[in-house]
């Protein structure tokens, strides 16, 4: 065997590769070996068919795996032996224009295009200047935390009279009038029809409920309140859409029932429920509770801006890069077969951005020396755990049911890649800032919220 690479430009590798018979005729005739062993061909026992005939009818293929794993093998280990920063996978090159005839003895010659990264140096340390927002826990953010906190343990009451402002919903029952106003014989009946008549938008309509009681009964007409909407109408009448669309009549709704939302007092009853029984006992705990648990989301949150700021500035440093641009392209449509080359062409660069990233980030992770071992993936998905609870305003979950959610995270591939990239962000956002000159900056959530979506 002999292997030889060939890298002018540095970014466009050509590795030639010659296999003799020697390197394959050993592992090529103990497959076949082994073949005989279990052939099972009529005529024969059980490894007793003739040497002959297993090479005629499983020879060429044999032959063929062992060349291609014997070259596999050998491409790889030369990459990894001499350092070659191979991207993506090494393709046959089109130098060569005739495939390599298996058939015929060896030597086999093959040509492999390579592309190899551009050579750069990026470092960081005190001499780097990067600035860092630190997000501050102010009362407006904790007053709309407890705002959301009363409104998710809220509830509906009952109500004696309507009020549009408040949002108020409406129970009762439909009954389809004749044209005297009396109810249809054999007409449209409705019970238990929920309604919010401040979602009408026909003002005449709606303003027929203004100030209407329990007990009482409106006339109203459903076409003429939803003129533009058959779903609304045939799911209020609980009829096929297109037989609602047919129904003109007034209708009489006599009023069951009126509900209204009410907001959870802030109260002892709402700490117990937020936080767990008796852990808060006062509206100044419930309140630094609530700062205690928003600001590592807060930290999330400024890690993350610092990760994007962190990008611009490295990619700035190293500058423009030469790229193996007709090999890569090549890479991307073989994993793209069904899009094509114009998918290829519409999304190259974007691809090199995130590839140019990508090699800043290998070279930052080595210089810091990150590793995630298994204890970082459980945690990040504990994390991950943990914050979809919080979504829901489920804060005091036992750990055992966070760890039962994150174990079930964890079964899935994309799953467990996330918390990884999730895990390495972490620890190289931790070491990045530890090494540079950080300029903190301390802004309101609002403001950071504000900057994020310029």
């Amino acid at each position: 065997m002999n292997i030889s690479f060939e890298n002018p430009d540095k970014v466009n590798g050509l590795l030639t590769i010659t296999v003799e018979e020697a390197d394959f005729k050993d592992t090529v005739e103990k497959t076949l070996k082994d073949y005989r062993k279990k052939a099972n061909i009529p005529g024969f026992r059980p490894g007793m068919v003739p040497m002959g005939l297993i090479k005629r009818q499983f020879g060429t293929s044999v032959r063929y795996d062992a060349v291609n794993k014997f070259v596999g093998e050998q491409l790889y280990k030369y990459v990894k032996d001499n350092n070659i920063q191979m991207l993506g996978e090494p393709l046959p090159s089109e130098t060569q224009h005739e495939a390599v005839d298996l058939e015929k003895p060896a030597p086999y010659t093959f040509v492999f295009d390579v592309a190899v990264a551009p050579e750069f140096k990026i470092e960081l340390n005190g001499k780097n200047k990067l600035d860092y927002y630190n997000i501050t826990v102010d009362d407006k953010l904790i007053d709309e935390q407890v705002e959301m906190f009363a409104n998710r343990f809220g509830q509906r009451v009952n109500v004696d009279s309507y009020e549009a402002d408040q949002n108020d919903l409406l129970k009762g029952d439909l009954r389809e009038l004749d044209a005297e106003g009396n109810t249809k014989e054999g007409g449209i009946t409705v019970e238990g029809v929920v309604l919010g008549p401040q979602y009408i938008k026909v003002e005449e309509q709606k303003n027929l409920f203004n100030g209407a009681k329990a007990g009482d009964i409106i006339t109203f007409n459903p076409r003429k309140a939803y003129p533009e909407n058959d779903a609304e109408l045939a799911a209020m009448l609980k009829l096929d859409r297109e037989v609602a669309k047919d129904v003109e009549s007034d209708f009489s709704y006599q009023i069951t029932e009126i509900n209204r939302f009410q907001k959870a007092e802030v109260n002892q009853e709402l700490f117990d429920q937020v936080f767990g029984k008796d852990e808060v006992k006062s509206v100044e705990e419930f309140r630094n509770k609530i700062a205690e648990m928003v600001k590592p989301q807060l930290a999330v949150n400024s890690d993350y801006k610092f990760m994007l700021d962190l990008r611009e500035y490295t990619e700035k440093k190293v500058g423009d890069l030469i790229w193996p641009d007709a090999i890569l392209k090549r890479v991307m449509l073989l994993n793209n077969k069904d899009k094509g080359e114009e998918f290829v062409e519409k999304n190259y660069d974007e691809s090199i951005k995130q590839l140019k990233w990508h090699l800043i980030k290998e070279q930052l992770v080595s210089q810091f020396g990150i590793k995630v071992e298994e204890a970082d993936i459980k945690a990040a998905a504990i994390d991950a755990a943990r914050m979809q609870f919080a979504q829901y305003g489920m804060t005091n979950i036992p750990d055992e049911y966070v760890e039962n959610y994150a174990n079930e995270l964890l079964k899935k591939r994309e799953a467990v890649d996330q918390f990884v990239d999730r895990s390495v962000e972490t620890k190289l956002a931790a070491a990045v800032k530890a090494a540079v000159k950080l300029n903190e900056i301390e802004i309101t959530f609002d403001k950071f919220n504000e900057m994020m979506s310029k």
